[in-house]
């Protein structure tokens, strides 16, 4: 079975991270402290409105608690690949008779599991009982919602993917790595929702790989979106999944080429 290995390093991950409890209570812990504290800011500037430019403060709160909580789950750990290039591993990783990259997302898929579990949904369940939030628009629009979710996480992954390939050229990817995290929080919608920026800077940022991974998913939930709209922007994640994807395995075809590995 040629997905065996990759569920079995899925499972692994997956069990590692079972191994530090109180880490895992720390982690909702966070979650909670990050949507409260915006939920604070927000609920501040709305003044006791119940809305602002047709945005209620009960969207808002959805929108916090599905971003946050879906970033609690989408973990991604982007110095996989440059750890090993540090240490020397790499030289022997590439020598397994299984695909390096495939072991990447499926260490990965098995911690987004285990968020999933043992994060997100004590996170929900805890940010939903204080503060509150709408219901989804159907039942349907809750499905595509995952469906989109999923996607979101695909192209999240594939920027990870792409920035750990600059490994090849670059000693420490922390300034990159940092770039990058910075421009997903602000631009994803998670910290500061998209409605609240101006008109000509979220109609921009629709067609980045940024609105995808969160916002998306929010929109979604909360039926803002007709099913042509849904169609539209799943097509988008896709085709950012596939874009980046190509650029991030281009990358590692040409790393490879230029990988020297002394000691290990």
């Amino acid at each position: 079975m040629i997905l065996k290995p990759y569920l079995a390093f899925a499972k692994k991950s997956f069990l590692k991270r079972s191994a530090y409890r109180f880490n895992h209570l720390m982690s909702i812990f966070n979650t909670c402290l990050q949507v409260f504290i915006f939920w604070g800011i927000y609920k501040a500037l709305y003044g006791g409105k119940a809305e602002v430019d047709g945005i209620s403060m009960a969207m808002v709160t959805t929108n916090f608690i599905l971003s946050m909580g879906l970033s609690a789950v989408f973990y991604v750990d982007d110095y996989f690949l440059p750890q090993k290039i540090w240490d020397g591993s790499i030289a022997n990783e590439l020598l397994r008779p299984v695909s390096f990259k495939g072991r990447m997302i499926a260490e990965n898929l098995g911690n987004a599991g285990f968020n999933f579990i043992f994060h997100f949904i004590p996170a929900l369940i805890i940010c939903v009982w204080v503060l509150g939030m709408n219901l989804p628009a159907s039942p349907l629009m809750f499905g595509l919602f995952f469906l989109s979710a999923v996607l979101g996480y695909g192209v999240l992954w594939t920027i990870s993917f792409a920035v750990q390939m600059t490994a090849f050229w670059i000693v420490n990817i922390w300034s990159v790595t940092t770039i990058k995290t910075v421009f997903i929080n602000v631009l994803s919608g998670s910290m500061i929702p998209i409605w609240f920026m101006p008109e000509w800077m979220s109609g921009v940022l629709k067609f980045t790989p940024f609105t995808s991974i969160y916002f998306t998913p929010v929109q979604i939930y909360l039926g803002q979106l007709s099913f042509r709209e849904i169609l539209f922007q799943c097509t988008v994640q896709i085709a950012w999944i596939v874009l980046i994807y190509l650029l991030g395995n281009l990358l590692w075809i040409k790393g490879q080429r230029k990988l020297v590995v002394q000691g290990g």
